[in-house]
């Protein structure tokens, strides 16, 4: 992207120049030189990851739902969360989802369900994300990426979401997919036998 001198309109901001700040393989941050809503000059920098965010509500037939643990560098900080990862911006995000999910777990399935779609953080990147929730699994042997320290565990459903929510689980992608599929399970919007499994998980 080359730096622009035409103003254009972004809903109340008006962007007079805009010029990549910085750009790696994973991501680039785009800087917009903008007259701010209220008239005063400012700068935005926008974040813009080059794949779409996935992730996977794996589920046993026990009601157990896959997890995968790993320290964050970032945050310096260990992190339980479900299995994440990306996918192709103009790919079917559930091709991504099927390669994140046999690669951190090994794990394959049979049923998959697309149930959530979501804008991450929307005041400093346009990141999206879709999730899945996946059953009918199938184990075989897992072949993370290089940069990636994995521990894998597998806890009830009911179990996981009580982690989610009182502080256990930090990772704002498992927050939502817990809170979704709970919201899902309790309302009765989700396939029977899913639903009979996840009930049998809430214990």
């Amino acid at each position: 992207m080359n730096a622009s001198s035409q103003p254009a309109r972004r809903g109340p901001w008006t962007i007079q120049a805009t010029r990549i700040a910085y750009e790696n393989p994973w991501m680039r941050v785009v800087e917009h030189d903008v007259l701010r809503p209220d008239g005063a000059p400012g700068l935005y920098a926008v974040m813009e990851p080059r794949q779409l965010a996935i992730g996977v509500v794996a589920v046993f037939d026990t009601g157990e739902v896959a997890l995968v643990g790993q320290h964050r560098f970032a945050l310096d900080a260990w992190s339980w969360e479900l299995p994440e990862g990306g996918g192709a911006l103009d790919g079917d995000p559930l091709d991504g989802a099927r390669r994140e999910l046999a690669e951190e777990t090994g794990l394959s399935a049979e049923h998959w369900l697309e149930f959530l779609s979501f804008d991450t953080s929307n005041s400093i990147t346009n990141e999206r994300a879709v999730a899945f929730l996946a059953w009918g699994l199938s184990e075989g042997d897992p072949a993370p990426d290089g940069n990636e320290a994995l521990v894998q565990d597998r806890k009830p459903f009911g179990e996981v979401l009580e982690m989610a929510m009182d502080g256990r689980i930090r990772d704002g992608f498992t927050l939502a997919m817990m809170a979704k599929a709970d919201y899902m399970l309790r309302s009765g919007c989700l396939p029977e036998a899913l639903h009979a499994i996840l009930q049998s998980g809430e214990t």
